[in-house]
């Protein structure tokens, strides 16, 4: 697996102190990673700024309104 310099570094330090291989660190990181990301509800952005939805006046969708849009992307 490639990786930066001071991450390999990073990763030698550990499996030492753990007195582990890193190519097992590694393997253990990834399935701790794998197992939060399956176990996490995704989430959307508005679920997200629910606390903030509504707090602004203003138009509701700016993106409908022509002069908003008349130099994006440039």
């Amino acid at each position: 697996m490639k990786m930066p310099s001071h991450l390999a570094r990073e990763v030698s330090e550990a499996a030492r102190r753990r007195g582990i291989s890193r190519s097992a660190l590694i393997r253990e990181a990834l399935e701790a990673f794998l197992r939060r990301e399956k176990a996490a509800p995704s989430v959307s952005a508005l679920s997200r700024a629910v606390d903030i939805v509504g707090a602004f006046s203003g138009p509701e969708d700016l993106s409908v309104n022509p002069d908003h849009m008349r130099d994006f992307g440039r």
